[in-house]
Formats: C-alpha cells, structure tokens, sequence
C-alpha cells in the first residue's frame, strides 16, 4: 500500500520559515508529479505548488510564488515544500500529494494523499 508522510509543520511567528518533507513508500516516486496543498478551516484545499517527476519544473499559486519553494530527491523518495516569509494566512494543514507523470493544480488529478501536517503562524 502506497503512503505519503508529511512531517515538519508547527507553530511559528510570522515571518519565519518551516521546511515540510513529504516521504513516500511503496511508490515509483521518480515517475510521480508530486505535488502540495493546504486546507485552511472552513475553506476548500487549494492547490500551493508542485514539482514534476525530474524535478526539472516548479509551479506555485500567486499567494506563495517568491516565499515557497519545492524540491525533490528521488533518491529518498521525498519531496520538500521550503516555506519562508510565513504570514497568518499561510495557516493551514498542508498535504502532499502524487499525481502520475504530470503536475497538476487540480486535486481530482492526484492518485494518492499524505494524511496532512498542520502549520500555524501566529501575527
């Protein structure tokens, strides 16, 4: 059975950084778009950013672009989301996600899901 493990969120000041790990087993992770997302309460998961099977592309939504970055090593299995410049609204459970050869915004494009880790920022 595949699983997605996300680990490294907390609780942080605002204008910190985190660095979340996604580690996944029992995958062929160098095949795999991965990519994460985040569900504040009360408001849909949305899509933050993502990184293709190489590693070669990033993508990220416009509230992160500049403060977030994505990496991977295929080599661990793992996928990372580097979060700097943290703000209040960036609070929320972030999930990783795998999506089979192509990097998507969307979630119905994803075949399987880390359980989540939760970040809070406090102002």
């Amino acid at each position: 059975q595949v699983q997605l493990v996300e680990s490294g969120g907390g609780l942080v000041q605002a204008g910190d950084s985190l660095r979340l790990s996604c580690a996944a087993s029992r995958l062929t992770f160098g095949i795999y778009a991965m990519g994460w997302f985040r569900q504040a309460p009360g408001k849909e998961r949305e899509f933050v950013g993502g990184i293709t099977w190489s590693g070669g592309t990033t993508f990220y939504a416009d509230s992160v672009k500049g403060r977030f970055t994505c990496s991977r090593d295929n080599a661990k299995n793992t996928v990372y989301l580097q979060m700097n410049s943290l703000i209040p609204e960036d609070t929320a459970v972030y999930y990783c996600a795998a999506a089979r050869w192509r990097l998507s915004q969307q979630k119905s494009d994803y075949d399987y899901w880390g359980q989540g880790t939760q970040v809070t920022v406090s102002s």
